[in-house]
């Protein structure tokens, strides 16, 4: 019988694994991980999502019994093949522009040495190949990437084994804490409180998304005081919930706000096409002029960003968010990301890596996507000269101060509207309050005005350059 090499990767899931369910096809499967730092170049450094990657191993492993090892990954399958006797190796496909050369040169390798190596789909909804226009190139505007989504049938899930025999020999294994995936940094204390990775946890936090809010997906999405997100991007990024699962799941309901949601798993798509297609995504701006834009890039007015500290409620409630629970609601994400490009002059490849520290859901496409357009480097993205206010913003979305009061404790008694603008609140309110302007709640890092300006003249310097 045939004993086929399961690689699992960011894919610790029983359904919809395209890898597993072939090699269940051929006969005995060998399950196992194999975790790399070096080779990890984009993960390195992204302290709060190998947290996360932790827990999930953890409770994948309570699943399935993986066969765990830690270093050089050529060297590791050719010794597993070796004492195995294996004959297959099958993996689903990754994409970061590291991974990609790593796994090529992998697959080289063990196919000169008659190993039958075969790679799936198991992470997005379509193949590149067939998303492309009529010019057989990749889509640069989102709209014409979504019309053609819907033209082309999405990679139906592969369906859940619920029985199949496993390589029952004794292996060397390591347990998940030998990995030493989480750093000193407090993100157990912290994040255990919020998340729960896992697949069952997932599957759960998305059938009780399916069941309630998604009801009001399109109507509150965008406020950040309402739980009304699925908050699956975590899940999503390492692959703990499948995205083609959840997309046939809802694909003939054509409600508005399943319209809306799945706009958002298309979004998520076109962002991987373009870390496929363009594999500097992640380091470059896509227009190339921004090559020359003259950054300020402050190290103190960076370092205030990352602590919410600038003077700005609704920015500094979202990033003290993301350094407590290794998350930031949607809509703030993108007034923070304008805020430190813009406002700031840091350049967006800074924020960037700050996320990547930070996020659970860290994802090179995602992150990259959502910096690229929030700083109008990308093909598709915001204009540079649209400059979100983050006072209007925060006025609009969390009308009451709710978010606000949740993170920033320090204004939450102050009445709406002051608590958008705490600086021009009356003296005897803020003396009544206790609230020391530039001492315990500091004054605006720039002056909104003045800051867009400045953003505007900056911007006029590569302005029309290619």
């Amino acid at each position: 019988m045939k004993k086929t090499i399961v690689w699992f990767r960011k894919d610790l899931r029983l359904h919809d694994h395209p890898a597993l369910w072939e090699a269940i096809q051929q006969g005995i499967v060998i399950p196992v991980f194999i975790w790399s730092k070096e080779e990890e170049l984009e993960y390195q450094a992204s302290d709060a999502s190998l947290w996360w990657l932790h827990l999930s191993l953890l409770s994948f492993r309570q699943r399935l019994p993986l066969i765990i090892r830690e270093g050089n990954t050529l060297e590791i399958l050719q010794n597993l093949i070796h004492e195995t006797q294996a004959d297959a190796l099958f993996f689903n496909e990754r994409y970061e522009p590291s991974i990609v050369r790593r796994d090529q040169e992998i697959v080289t390798q063990l196919k000169l040495q008659n190993i039958d190596v075969r790679t799936f789909n198991g992470h997005l909804l379509y193949s590149p190949k067939d998303m492309l226009n009529q010019k057989q190139e990749p889509y640069k505007v989102f709209t014409s990437f979504w019309k053609k989504s819907m033209q082309v049938t999405a990679h139906r899930p592969a369906p859940t084994p619920h029985a199949f025999e496993i390589y029952r020999e004794p292996l060397e294994s390591l347990d998940v804490e030998e990995l030493t995936l989480v750093t000193s940094l407090p993100w157990n204390k912290k994040l255990n409180s919020y998340w729960e990775p896992g697949e069952l946890s997932a599957i759960k936090t998305w059938e009780q998304f399916l069941s309630g809010d998604i009801s009001i997906y399109d109507q509150m999405r965008d406020f950040p005081f309402k739980i009304a997100t699925s908050t699956l991007s975590p899940y999503l990024a390492w692959g703990d919930i499948s995205v083609r699962s959840i997309f046939y799941a809802v694909m003939n309901n054509d409600s508005p706000a399943i319209h809306t949601f799945t706009k958002q798993l298309i979004w998520r798509e076109f962002a991987y096409h373009q870390l496929i297609h363009f594999p500097s995504f992640a380091t470059r701006p896509l227009r190339f002029n921004f090559e020359r834009f003259p950054w300020q890039n402050d190290a103190e007015s960076f370092e205030r960003w990352t602590k919410g500290r600038t003077g700005y409620p609704l920015v500094d409630a979202g990033m003290r968010e993301l350094w407590e629970t290794g998350y930031m609601h949607n809509r703030v994400r993108m007034v923070t990301a304008s805020f430190l490009v813009k406002h700031l002059l840091v350049d967006w490849r800074k924020g960037y890596e700050w996320f990547q520290h930070t996020l659970v859901d860290f994802d090179v496409a995602n992150n990259a996507m959502g910096w690229q357009w929030i700083a109008g480097t990308g093909i598709d993205s915001s204009p540079y000269f649209r400059i979100f206010n983050p006072i209007t913003q925060s006025e609009k979305f969390d009308s009451s101060g709710a978010y606000i009061r949740q993170w920033v404790p320090e204004l939450s008694n102050l009445p709406a509207p002051y608590i958008h603008r705490p600086w021009e609140a009356p003296d005897f309110m803020l003396e009544e309050l206790g609230i020391r302007m530039g001492i315990n709640y500091p004054l605006p890092i720039v002056e909104h005005s003045l800051a867009r300006l400045r953003a505007l003249d900056a911007y006029n310097t590569i302005k029309g350059t290619k």
